[in-house]
């Protein structure tokens, strides 16, 4: 999976996991990073390998397999510090993603899609497709929930088919309990966190309405002040597009290393290309990241210049 993995990474992975393993094959879930602790509930996340607090074991795995499924993302680089070990595998790698411009020199088989929700739609249709969808339980079906949902945004995005909710009715004949994923995925976080999220709201967002666009920008300073932690920066860019009037909600965080961004849109507004062109990044049409190496206050100057660059497009909403 992709670095700093969210629900859909997350979650599409562990269910292709579960699936490999009642088919009878020795699997490994690997992750470039650390992830958020409101994963931690899905079943088998026990078992995930954190590749940077056991690099030399993972890359002996790496080494060793004969498969390397690659989930929820379509560029190596994404893996940060495990795109070599990938790179150097004599395993075959095989994509299953759903982002827009996929690296396929890079893989032996694979499917990319973007007209699908979600990486973890991708693997159901994959099971039901190979005509193992009896195998498909309940625990199978709380990992690939919890990712068709989070990627959805709670089944609101226009990525939502009829498909999407063909598919939930199948998992729910199968046993999965909806509101239990729900309620470990988004009413488990500490107080600390909506303290963070009411100073951020209050105190480091812009709106230019003249551009349609709202910003949030987060200095390193303020994860530090208030114990931020991987995943409790989930969403936040969902409440600058939330406003009335905005098409492009932006958010910068100066992570120390890099600046990371993420960009949501309404309507016609191509993040990807806008992510892709400013930001080093991409991504989906309306939801795209990317990042930065410079300070984050020459972040900010190159996002308020490139809105500006786009102004006929911004404004006419």
């Amino acid at each position: 999976m992709h670095q700093k993995p969210d629900g859909d990474a997350m979650g599409s992975t562990l269910a292709l996991f579960h699936f490999l393993n009642k088919l009878g094959h020795s699997c490994t879930v690997i992750s470039p990073t650390n992830w958020a602790n409101f994963l931690n509930w899905m079943p088998g996340s026990k078992k995930v390998i954190d590749y940077e607090a056991k690099q030399s074991s993972a890359d002996e795995l790496i080494a060793a397999a004969d498969w390397i499924f690659c989930l929820d993302f379509n560029i190596l680089s994404r893996t940060k510090r495990m795109e070599s070990a990938l790179l150097a595998a004599k395993g075959q790698r095989i994509l299953i993603d759903h982002h827009r411009e996929p690296q396929t020199e890079m893989f032996a088989y694979g499917n990319s899609s973007i007209t699908k929700s979600s990486t973890a739609e991708m693997v159901y249709d994959l099971i039901v497709d190979s005509g193992n969808g009896d195998l498909i339980d309940a625990t199978i079906g709380e990992c690939l929930y919890a990712g068709v949902m989070t990627d959805t945004g709670s089944f609101r995005f226009t990525s939502t088919t009829a498909n999407v909710h063909l598919m939930v009715s199948d998992l729910m004949q199968k046993g999965l309990e909806h509101s239990h994923v729900h309620e470990e995925l988004f009413d488990n976080f500490l107080e600390s966190r909506y303290r963070f999220i009411g100073h951020v709201l209050l105190n480091r967002m812009e709106v230019f309405y003249q551009y349609n666009t709202a910003l949030i920008s987060i200095p390193q300073a303020d994860l530090i002040k208030y114990s931020v932690k991987t995943g409790d920066t989930e969403g936040l860019v969902n409440y600058a597009l939330g406003i009335q009037g905005i098409k492009l909600a932006a958010i910068i965080i100066d992570r120390g290393e890099e600046r990371k961004s993420s960009f949501r849109s309404k309507g016609d507004f191509d993040v990807n290309s806008f992510a892709r062109k400013y930001f080093n990044g991409g991504g989906h049409f309306n939801a795209a990241g990317g990042f930065n190496k410079e300070p984050l206050e020459e972040v900010i100057i190159k996002f308020k210049a490139a809105i500006k660059e786009n102004k006929d497009q911004l404004s006419s909403y």
